[in-house]
């Protein structure tokens, strides 16, 4: 009689092993293209090629970036989304929507429904959908008082399309208002829009965390240490602010006026025209942000 080895049956109550993932797309705004950390021979890497060494060696994870900047969630629906779906990835990561915020012609249902539409074809093949709630932006860059409520009264609307689009499909949402050092300085980058390298690494360990709580095998958790990406100086943060900042402001500013306007008669005629009381409603102190 010969020997033997007979494999033991699985334990139905033990927890499926981690799989991996073989395909990664990256849909959004100038975010996911990566500024904010700039490659020491040019161009940006950002969180999209860390999250990606997080999954898997260099040639095991097909990866696509289909993002652009300036991209509003039109943008991704009519120009990136059939490009990501010719992939057919497991995972897709998709960070848009302040552009949108930024426009005079922000529209809360034509966002709902274009980011609908997105994430309903991703989960249509079978992907592994990972998205973003906002920050308070104003927390982060000084803007005037009137701005500053209207940016943040529109950024109030997009997560709040963003919470019924999570809900209705049940997909991965990393809430950039609850990230631990999500409003540090060095969490982001000389235009205070985008993340530094910090940040976008803090972005890649997040959607490697929801993709681990989702059952993937991240074997390489992303490190917070400053790693490949170029040093940024006090120099290149006061360059930005004169020749790209403050332009910048001026056009962004003339959008949001009238939205602006809008706040403040608003509040003039409910009473609120005391700039003070106005500030702590809002829950700021007197003291501007520094820029």
């Amino acid at each position: 009689m010969t020997a033997e080895t007979i494999a033991p049956l699985p334990d139905p109550g033990a927890a499926p092993l981690p799989r991996a993932a073989h395909s990664l797309v990256v849909l959004g705004d100038s975010t996911p293209v990566g500024i904010g950390d700039p490659l020491p021979g040019g161009g940006w890497r950002g969180f999209g090629p860390l999250l990606l060494d997080a999954l898997g060696e260099r040639g095991t994870v097909r990866y696509a970036n289909v993002s652009f900047p300036g991209a509003r969630m039109a943008c991704v629906r009519s120009r990136q989304l059939s490009a990501a779906l010719r992939i057919r990835p497991e995972v897709a990561v998709l960070v848009v929507g302040m552009n949108d915020t930024l426009r005079s012609d922000f529209d809360a249902a034509g966002l709902d429904n274009d980011y609908e539409a997105v994430v309903a074809a991703l989960r249509a093949v079978g992907a592994t959908v990972l998205t973003v709630r906002f920050h308070d932006h104003s927390q982060v860059f000084w803007l005037p008082g009137s701005l500053r409520r209207a940016l943040r009264q529109r950024i109030e609307e997009l997560n709040a399309v963003t919470d019924a689009v999570v809900t209705r499909h049940r997909i991965g949402c990393l809430d950039l208002h609850a990230l631990p050092g999500g409003y540090d300085r060095a969490t982001w980058s000389a235009d205070r829009l985008h993340p530094s390298e910090l940040g976008h690494r803090m972005l890649a360990r997040g959607f490697g965390e929801l993709l681990a709580e989702a059952g993937f095998a991240v074997p390489s958790p992303v490190s917070l240490a400053r790693s490949g990406g170029r040093e940024v100086t006090a120099l290149h943060h006061l360059v930005w602010l004169l020749f790209k900042g403050l332009p910048w402001l001026w056009r962004r500013g003339r959008d949001l006026v009238p939205y602006a306007a809008s706040i403040a008669w608003r509040e003039w005629r409910d009473g609120r025209t005391d700039g003070v009381n106005a500030r702590i409603d809002d829950g700021e102190t007197a003291a501007p942000q520094a820029v």
